[in-house]
């Protein structure tokens, strides 16, 4: 027999002259063999900056190069960067405004059509129906039922 020591804990041990021939006995246990035959490196949580171990193939499909321990950081990290203001997937470029701004305008609300008062019911309606023209001129209060009937009597 023939004694090494482990790559990885430094423990000497007692192994087969064929096996020695053959490359074999790098590591006294599997536990080591495991550590030895890691590929990887330990990264930092770009948010929490917790040390986690990442695969060569994981390092290599980061698109932003920021790597996170768990879906947490990852989300808290997506939520405050990438969907924030204009980066955000529904932002239209601040033209769901109108609807604030007409409350603002005129507090006492009511339907043009029928007269209702009931703010639960109103909505705002483009005259010329182009969502993106938020011009006053071209708002106009109705309810619901009014705005249906607005956008459906000609079928």
């Amino acid at each position: 027999m023939i004694e090494h020591e482990c790559k990885i804990c430094g423990k000497h041990f007692l192994i087969k002259p064929s096996h020695a021939a053959r490359g074999w006995g790098k590591y006294c246990s599997q536990a080591c063999r495991h550590l030895g035959q890691r590929k990887g490196k330990y990264v930092a949580c770009h948010w929490c900056s917790a040390m986690i171990w990442r695969m060569p193939k994981d390092l290599e499909r980061s698109v932003s190069g920021y790597y996170f321990c768990n879906r947490k950081c990852s989300m808290a990290w997506k939520n405050s960067v990438l969907r924030s203001g204009s980066n955000h997937s529904f932002w239209q470029g601040g033209e769901s405004t109108y609807r604030i701004r007409m409350k603002n305008k005129d507090p006492n609300a009511l339907c043009s059509a029928c007269g209702i008062t009931d703010q639960r019911v109103l909505a705002v309606h483009h005259r010329d129906r182009n969502r993106k023209n938020n011009n006053f001129s071209n708002l106009i209060w109705l309810c619901h039922n009014c705005h249906y009937l607005e956008h459906h009597q000609d079928t």
